[in-house]
C-alpha cells in the first residue's frame, strides 16, 4: 500500500518533505527560486519549514516518539505470544 493511504504515514511523508526542502533551500537557495509548478510546491514546503520551524520540529519529535512507542508495543506483544 502507498504511504498516502495511511494518515500517519502521510503525516510522516509531509513532515520529512518540509524538513528536507527547508534544509536544501539553505544549501542551494537558487534551486528554489521558482514559485510555480512542482518546484513551486517545493518552495512552499521550504517556506513552511523556515517560518514554522519550532512547530515542525515539535511535530517531528512527536511523530518519532509515537512511532517508536508503537513499535515497542508491537515488539513486547509479539514476545508475550511466544
Amino acid at each position: 500500500m502507498s504511504a498516502l493511504f495511511h494518515f500517519n504515514s502521510m503525516l510522516i511523508v509531509i513532515l520529512l518533505t518540509i524538513c528536507s526542502c527547508a534544509y536544501l533551500h539553505q544549501k542551494f537557495p537558487n534551486a528554489f527560486q521558482y514559485k510555480e509548478g512542482f518546484l513551486g510546491l517545493l518552495w512552499k514546503f521550504a517556506r513552511i519549514g523556515e517560518r514554522l520551524s519550532p512547530w515542525v520540529s515539535l511535530s517531528c519529535l512527536f511523530m518519532g516518539s509515537a512511532f517508536l512507542f508503537s513499535y515497542l508495543i508491537q515488539l513486547f506483544s509479539f514476545k508475550q505470544k511466544q
